[in-house]
């Protein structure tokens, strides 16, 4: 009689060197997708967002068809508010750039003059003035333009998806209760996705307002022009973790030195940082992480990762997706679960996980 052999487990340094190439093979091909998958993952954010709505409407007895509408509307409008904001400040900004052409050409003499002193070339000067002027700022911001008006099928693309998925969220819900008898760990990692990615986009609406009116206060007293576009700017580019201020001071900044010259840029620069540097790269990653659960160090490689893998709104939609990616890989599996000690805000203290430990395995 044969006997079968014991199987042997893979050894773990292969079984990690597997995953790690799967991991690169996954990687490679969401790259490769990138262009579709942007609309698509900023649609069910969308729809996620405004879910609330709906699901308030139907606890006060709302009909199915007016909860469903009702949900699409509100993901239309901030879809509506985030394209528009942006395409209206590059606009603004296009607009009036070829009005500062005299400024532009004085600050470059100055600019030329304490190059020469400091033992530049002339000709290194004048070649680097005849490929910088204020003409080829404006066909740049004409290019980001043409990129925004390239960008109309995606933005079809984002509005039915939202559509398709607005009809299906309503129900949502029910179909995740009927899981949960046999799936009780996928549907729970699935709502702490959802209940995530809702504190995350709370929380940074709320500090996005502080900060945008913080902006516009200081923009307004230094009387540089289009002080409520930058701060519409700020507030959107609030949903960029880290850097995201950045984004939002480059016009204003730029608008003062044309304005008043190196001062006055300055003084928009040392103020900004003071307001958008505390606040959303020392008080508010805190606080995101502690609602969300992920680190800042994390928080940050995530906005690398997710912009190199698909595009400008990978870095938008950077915690969101972070979230989606610990819930499929790390909450869906309770033996995977000790990884988010390595990586929340605030880890347990070993006193409560001891004492988990112990309830878990019940009384001896």
């Amino acid at each position: 009689m044969n006997v079968a052999r014991p199987r042997l487990p893979l050894p773990r340094g292969l079984v990690v060197l597997v995953g790690m190439a799967a991991l690169v093979v996954v990687v490679a091909g969401l790259r490769a997708m990138g262009d579709l998958l942007g609309p698509v993952l900023l649609a069910l954010i969308l729809t996620i967002a405004v879910s609330p709505l709906a699901a308030w409407l139907r606890r006060r007895g709302a009909p199915v068809l007016l909860a469903t509408i009702a949900g699409i509307v509100a993901a239309f409008l901030v879809l509506a508010v985030l394209a528009g904001s942006l395409a209206l400040a590059v606009a603004e900004l296009a607009t009036r750039l070829p009005d500062y052409s005299g400024q532009f050409d004085t600050l470059l003499r100055q600019a030329t003059g304490l190059l020469e002193q400091l033992g530049v070339g002339q000709a290194q000067v004048e070649d680097a003035l005849r490929q910088l002027d204020v003409g080829s700022v404006v066909g740049v911001l004409q290019d980001v333009l043409g990129q925004l008006a390239g960008i109309a099928s995606d933005l079809l693309l984002i509005v039915l998806v939202v559509l398709f998925m607005g009809m299906d969220a309503v129900q949502f819900h029910g179909r995740l209760g009927a899981v949960a008898a046999e799936r009780p760990d996928v549907v729970t990692a699935l709502a702490s996705f959802a209940s995530g990615t809702r504190r995350f986009l709370w929380v940074t609406t709320v500090f996005g307002f502080v900060v945008a009116a913080l902006d516009v206060v200081v923009l307004l007293v230094l009387g540089i022009p289009l002080a409520f576009v930058w701060g519409l700017l700020a507030f959107i580019t609030n949903y960029i973790p880290n850097i995201g201020f950045v984004i939002g001071l480059l016009p204003p900044a730029l608008l003062a030195l044309l304005e008043g010259g190196p001062g006055p840029m300055l003084l928009v620069i040392v103020l900004y940082i003071g307001i958008n540097f505390v606040v959303e790269s020392v008080v508010q990653p805190k606080i995101v992480g502690d609602a969300v659960g992920i680190s800042v160090t994390l928080s940050f490689l995530a906005l690398v990762f997710w912009a190199w893998v698909i595009g400008p709104l990978g870095a938008l939609l950077a915690i969101p997706l972070t979230l989606m990616a610990k819930a499929l890989l790390i909450d869906v599996d309770p033996d995977n679960r000790w990884i988010n000690v390595l990586i929340t805000a605030r880890p347990p203290s070993p006193v409560a996980t001891a004492g988990t430990k112990q309830k878990q395995a019940g009384p001896e």
